[in-house]
C-alpha cells in the first residue's frame, strides 16, 4: 500500500500550473492508493463544478460547494486517472480562498467523515482547524485515512495539545480498523518534549521510524509562513499509524530527487508492506463524530 501527504500551498505558488503538472505526474507514476493534501484552495467567488465534475466526490459533510478551480478537482482532472475524493473547507485562506483538506483514494470510499479539532470555529480565523477521514476496503483490509493540518506547539490560543485531544477522541470511534493520520503537524520531529512527543507517548506509530528506508525527513527546508525565522531542516509532515506497521521505507517526495518540487513543503511517501497487530486502545468516544461538522 502507497500513501502520500503533501501540504500543495495551492493556488500560491509561482507557476502554478506546470506544478499541478508535475504533482499529477508524479501521482500517475507512482500509483498511490490514498493521497492526503492540506491547503486545497478553491476562489470564493468561482462558479460550482458540476454534478458530471463531481462523479466520485464523497461529501464529508453536508452542503458542501466544489468550486471549478478547487485545487483537488483540477489537480484530478490533470492526473486522469479514477480516485474517489473528499473535500472539506476549514477557513479563509490568504483572503479571497476557501482553504481545505482533501484525500484521494484509488479504491471507492465508503464513508467520509469531518470534525473540527480546534476550539475556534470562526472561519474567518486560521486557527480553526478540522481532520478529514475516508474508510477504504483493499487489499490492506478495511482502514480509515485522515488528512490534517494542525496548529503550533506554542500557540497560546489554540494549543496543539488540545487539538490532539480532540483529534483521538474522534479517532478512537474508528477502531478496530486500521487508522492513518497524514499531514502538515506544525510540530518538528526533531524537538523533544513537543506535539511530536505528545502524539507519538499515546501510542501511535510514525511510519518514518517504522520504515527499513528512509532519508533525513526534512519537508521543510527554508523559512516559510508560520516559520518565519526558520533556518533548519524540519520533518513536520508526517504520517501515524494506529498500528505497528511493516513499512518498507518512508521518504521526503516531490523535493528535486523524488519529483519536482510543487510546493513550500516536501511530501512524505510510504509503502507498506501489510498493518501487523498492535492497535492503539485508548478509551472510546461517541462514534456521532461521524458525518458530523
Amino acid at each position: 500500500m502507497k500513501l502520500l501527504t503533501l501540504n500543495t500551498h495551492s493556488w500560491m505558488e509561482d507557476n502554478q500550473e506546470a506544478k499541478i503538472r508535475e504533482l499529477a505526474r508524479f501521482i500517475r507514476e507512482e500509483h498511490f492508493d490514498v493521497i492526503a493534501l492540506q491547503e486545497v484552495n478553491q476562489s470564493k467567488g468561482e462558479m460550482a463544478a458540476t454534478d458530471l465534475e463531481l462523479e466520485r466526490f464523497v461529501p464529508a459533510e453536508p452542503d458542501i460547494r466544489i468550486a471549478r478551480d478547487n485545487f483537488a478537482l483540477v489537480l484530478l482532472r490533470e492526473i486522469g486517472l479514477p480516485y474517489w475524493w473528499t473535500w472539506v473547507p476549514v477557513h479563509t485562506g490568504f483572503v479571497r480562498y476557501d482553504e481545505g483538506i482533501a484525500l484521494l483514494s484509488r479504491t471507492p470510499i465508503g464513508e467520509a467523515f469531518s470534525e473540527y479539532v480546534s476550539e475556534m470555529r470562526d472561519y474567518e480565523n486560521y486557527r480553526t482547524r478540522k481532520i478529514a477521514g475516508i474508510r477504504t476496503s483493499s487489499a490492506a483490509k478495511e482502514s480509515w485515512f485522515v488528512s490534517g493540518h494542525f496548529g503550533w506547539w506554542e500557540d497560546g490560543k489554540e494549543l496543539f495539545s488540545r487539538q490532539w485531544d480532540n483529534a483521538q477522541a474522534c479517532l478512537d470511534a474508528l477502531a478496530p480498523a486500521a487508522v492513518y493520520v497524514m499531514g502538515d503537524f506544525n510540530n518538528a520531529a526533531e524537538v523533544r518534549g513537543e506535539g511530536y512527543d505528545y502524539v507519538r507517548s499515546r501510542g501511535w506509530t510514525d511510519l518514518y521510524e517504522a520504515a527499513e528506508e528512509k532519508d533525513d525527513g526534512a519537508t521543510v527546508v527554508k523559512a516559510i509562513k508560520g516559520w518565519e525565522g526558520n533556518r533548519s531542516p524540519l520533518r513536520i509532515d508526517l504520517i501515524w499509524s494506529s498500528r505497528t506497521a511493516a513499512v518498507r521505507s518512508c521518504l521526503v517526495a516531490l523535493n528535486g530527487v523524488r519529483g519536482g518540487v510543487v510546493s513550500d513543503h516536501f511530501g512524505v511517501m510510504a509503502d507498506i508492506y501489510q498493518s501487523a497487530s498492535g492497535l492503539n486502545s485508548p478509551a472510546q468516544c461517541h462514534t456521532d463524530s461521524i458525518n458530523r461538522r
